[in-house]
């Protein structure tokens, strides 16, 4: 089968996974369904039996093999109004998550990198795990790190959030992973002082610093994997173009173990991270930023400079891929 026609396939049934979901929305920011959980019945090996797209082919999260990614140097990623304050800000216990909205006059927005077109900040939530040595989403080499912020985008051409999920193309996630350092993060302090306000799922509370996008992620941003996937809380829509970068944001074992003193209708909401899910022959890509050709391999073993034209084919194939 040619790549056209492959890519074509792909993009249908994706199309067809997506017209088959219902899609739960509120106040234009994507959110998870409530009848879902992490464990026993209603945990992640049963979303497929109430929600078809949680049994789909490019099921987010993946274990990313830096042995098996295909090295690329895309232009760089532009992110506008990251250091603009919101003029309002609330952070939310929803049951699942601790979910971050910014109310800004300009909305922020991203561009470049493997994207074809501009995408439009939504919201930010958290996934961590019950200790310090798990929690991430993504894996890393199948390292796990305690806990994984991702930053959600909607394309802007599509207007909404909720037309945005009807396109193959129409999210982004931006994934930052975090490692544990022995001090507090001071950037995070505030944000995770609130914490004890929102203990109780469904509440909510204002925040009186206005935190902007840029300071809550690493300076370094050149150095990321991106793939096609799909939201990692039921309905699963395939419609994610990931960005995980490689440089983790740094907070205490105190911090961290704040997230985990939250509570669902349940108990304690110890961890809300979805298990891997199979890669299905999905493509990889890995932004190394300035490359050095004398020294940097491929992901085959072959020196970049032995494949001046393969790498030049990648670097027309990705944004084509991932916009499909």
């Amino acid at each position: 089968m040619s790549l056209s026609a492959a890519l074509t396939r792909t993009r249908t049934s994706l199309l067809l996974l997506v017209a088959s979901a219902v899609v739960s929305v509120r106040g234009g920011v994507l959110e998870p369904f409530d009848d879902f959980s992490y464990e026993g019945n209603q945990g992640p090996d049963h979303w497929g039996e109430h929600y078809q797209t949680c049994r789909g082919k490019y099921q987010s999260p993946i274990d990313i093999d830096e042995h098996h990614v295909s090295r690329v140097h895309l232009p760089p990623i532009r992110y506008e109004g990251f250091e603009t304050p919101p003029e309002t800000s609330t952070i939310t216990n929803n049951g699942h998550t601790v979910l971050l909205k910014f109310n800004m006059s300009e909305p922020a927005m991203i561009s470049g990198g493997p994207l074809k077109g501009r995408y439009v900040f939504s919201q930010l939530h958290f996934h961590w795990g019950q200790n310090d040595s798990v929690g991430s989403e993504d894996l890393i080499n199948n390292h796990s790190y305690p806990m994984e912020l991702h930053m959600v985008f909607y394309k802007r051409q599509y207007g909404s959030p909720e037309q945005a999920q009807l396109h193959s193309d129409g999210l982004v996630v931006l994934a930052f992973f975090y490692e544990v350092m022995p001090s507090d993060n001071a950037v995070y302090s505030e944000m995770v002082d609130y914490l004890p306000h929102i203990e109780t799922p469904h509440t909510k509370f204002g925040l009186r610093r206005q935190l902007t996008l840029a300071s809550l992620i690493p300076c370094a941003r050149s150095h990321y994997f991106t793939y096609h996937g799909s939201l990692t809380t039921p309905p699963c829509l395939e419609v994610v173009t990931w960005i995980d970068f490689k440089h983790p944001i740094r907070l205490s074992h105190a911090q961290l173990e704040s997230f985990r003193r939250l509570r669902t209708q349940h108990g304690f909401l110890t961890h809300n991270a979805r298990p891997v899910q199979p890669l299905g022959g999905r493509n990889v890509w890995y932004n190394a930023g300035e490359l050095n050709l004398d020294d940097a391999d491929s992901a085959s073993g072959r020196p970049l400079s032995s494949f001046s034209s393969g790498a030049a084919l990648l670097l027309a194939l990705v944004p084509a891929f991932l916009a499909r």
